[in-house]
């Protein structure tokens, strides 16, 4: 039996129909106030966001770098200056293929593997939509090749900038330093948000330790851009601020006059205006061009530097550290009077060497016959080693010491400059914790003398001699005189922290004592420096030094002409004149020079003629007072 087709239910058809209807009208409806909502939230809630995005797209802020402080001498001479150079700078976000647009653009300007990595650092370091220099001193011709072929390099630009010259070149750039790329540690340190744009950094000396007012404030500006990444147009900006301008304390006419005093020697002169602190000179020889150094120095070049003999990156002035030789015998002679060990006129038999109690070791003098019959004057004058070494021997390694301290030798003197060492003046608990081992009297004996483990720096000898003098009053070397700001156009006097205390003595007198012989090293034709003093027009004040590089056994002599000129003992000399009213000290050391006497006295009175007599122009009908 058959069963009939399912009678078909409208009302069922219906409700399924309606059913469907309402669902696909509720999806729809779903999609409508979802669209909505993503419009109010897109138009309305964010806004501000994404007109900020879109004004991205072509507007952007440029960090604009500060020009940097000017650095002039104290007559006015420009010693580092801003030049106007062209700069070829990539933004990687706006560049396609980096590395093949490095390729091309080589074939347009000079790139070399160091310019190279330097770039790539920057690029891993910085953020894609900053610009970045990838050659810094364009030539003419690289400038023109460039602008020919411009539209084919997207997110590359050529930009003017200031940079960074040194237009005396060589003349002392140990005492103001040089500015260079700054590097990844430096970056750390600094301000990001002012440093922002600024692609060098101050890297020794002056411009090192003044870095934070030389650098400037960063300004900005609003750009408008294509979407090449191209400037169109500047639509605002707030001007950087320009960095402080120094105005230094040293006289680049009497610096010239001291590198070239050394001549072919190594070595180091330090003068100073013994009143004020302020340093005349800072020469360390040989030196070398800091303009090398300003973009990134080749490879090569750095190496003929670093691998130079003579070390010419080394600052001698203030880095070198050398025995003082007897150039300390003043202030051995001060410290014997000071504690009552010695008066000015006791006399001693200064034989042809000194020997110990129950010791047969002979400390020999530098005058093999000895000098007889010997008072204080008298040894200053001729540097007598037998009087230092028993007058070392009484006094004591400790009190030494102590009387050293305050003359500023074994401790930095707080110049403001980098790289100042602190040279050594040895004592027994120094000995012991250095060496592990006690201290003896053969040490104390030439420790009297300036030799043995005591160290001194130029610096620190032209800083002792400005106190003897002014006869105990300490100043702070410096080389800042005073500083011009960005709203200004005069120089503000940089006033010199003040010294925490002053040598006084037990008499006053006995800086005379010892002062007087000083003068006679150069005018007494016993002196060991009276080359120098027999024709000056005004009074000189110092003491020669000899310091040497090796020691000696017990019977051996010296005989330089059989050694080589490394082993050469090292020349010395401190001076500050006129005498009787001191307006320059000065320290020199000259390197294997030999005798203080025939090599570095005559440099001193160069530099002290060409100050007095030139620069101060003091010598004009000046007449020698037979006492200071």
């Amino acid at each position: 039996m058959a069963f009939p087709d399912t009678i078909k239910n409208p009302r069922i058809e219906q409700q399924l129909f309606a059913n469907r209807a309402l669902f696909a009208a509720s999806f729809i409806i779903l999609l409508l106030i979802t669209l909505v909502g993503r419009m109010i939230y897109l138009q309305i809630i964010s806004h501000d966001h994404f007109t900020t995005l879109s004004q991205d797209n072509r507007v952007r802020v440029v960090a604009v770098p500060p020009p940097r402080g000017l650095i002039l001498d104290r007559n006015g001479t420009l010693l580092a200056e801003n030049l106007p150079h062209y700069s070829l700078d990539i933004t990687p976000s706006q560049v396609g293929d980096l590395d093949q647009t490095l390729i091309r653009l080589a074939l347009l300007v000079e790139l070399d593997k160091p310019k190279l990595k330097r770039f790539h650092a920057e690029v891993a370091r910085k953020q894609s939509f900053q610009s970045i220099p990838l050659r810094f001193n364009l030539s003419d011709e690289e400038v023109a090749r460039f602008a020919v072929n411009r539209q084919r390099f997207p997110g590359v630009e050529i930009n003017a900038r200031l940079g960074r010259h040194y237009p005396l070149n060589e003349n002392a750039v140990h005492a103001f330093g040089y500015v260079g790329r700054i590097s990844e540690p430096e970056l750390r340190e600094v301000d990001p948000h002012n440093y922002s744009g600024t692609s060098h950094i101050g890297k020794l000396g002056i411009e090192r330790y003044y870095e934070d007012i030389l650098h400037g404030k960063v300004g900005y500006q609003h750009v408008e851009i294509n979407a090449q990444g191209r400037v169109l147009r500047v639509l605002s900006q707030q001007p950087p601020v320009r960095g402080t301008d120094l105005l230094l304390t040293l006289d680049s006419n009497l610096q010239r006059v001291a590198e070239q005093a050394l001549g072919e020697h190594n070595g180091a002169i330090v003068a100073m205006d013994p009143s004020t602190g302020e340093i005349l000179a800072l020469a360390s020889m040989p030196t070398y061009d800091p303009n090398l150094f300003v973009n990134g120095i080749s490879t090569l070049a750095y190496k003929n530097l670093r691998n130079n003999p003579d070390l010419p990156l080394f600052n001698r002035a203030l880095t070198g550290q050398y025995p003082p030789g007897s150039t300390i015998k003043p202030m051995v002679a001060l410290a014997g009077l000071n504690y009552g060990v010695i008066t000015a006129d006791k006399t001693i038999a200064a034989g042809p060497y000194y020997t110990l109690p129950n010791d047969n070791r002979r400390y020999r003098d530098w005058k093999r016959s000895g000098h007889g019959l010997v008072d204080m004057a008298k040894s200053i004058t001729q540097s007598c080693d037998v009087y230092f070494y028993d007058l070392a021997h009484k006094l004591g390694i400790n009190r030494m010491h102590d009387f050293f301290w305050h003359f500023g030798l074994g401790r930095r003197n707080g110049l403001d400059s980098t790289g100042e060492s602190s040279g050594l003046v040895p004592s027994p608990e120094w000995k012991r914790g250095a060496r592990g081992q006690p201290w003896f009297p053969g040490e104390t004996i030439i420790t009297g003398i300036g030799q043995g483990y005591m160290l001194t720096t130029p610096l620190q000898l032209a800083t002792a001699t400005s106190i003897l003098a002014m006869r105990g009053k300490k100043v702070v070397p410096r080389l800042l005189k005073s500083t011009r700001s960005a709203n200004s156009d005069r120089f503000e006097a940089h006033h010199a922290r003040p010294p925490k205390e002053q040598i006084k003595l037990q008499q006053q007198e006995f800086w005379n004592q010892v002062i007087g012989p000083m003068v006679d090293v150069a005018h007494k034709t016993n002196g060991t420096a009276y080359r120098i003093g027999r024709d000056a027009k005004y009074k000189i004040a110092g003491k020669t030094g000899t310091a040497q590089v090796f020691g000696l056994k017990q019977n051996e002599r010296y005989n330089a002409k059989k050694l080589a000129k490394e082993l050469h003992d090292h020349a010395l000399f401190i001076a500050f004149a006129p005498a009787e009213e001191p307006r320059i000290a000065v320290a020199v050391v000259v390197e294997n020079g030999g005798s203080g006497s025939k090599t570095a006295a005559p440099v001193a009175r160069e530099v002290m003629d060409y100050y007095l007599c030139g620069e101060l122009n003091l010598c004009e009908n000046m007449e020698l007072k037979k006492d200071i």
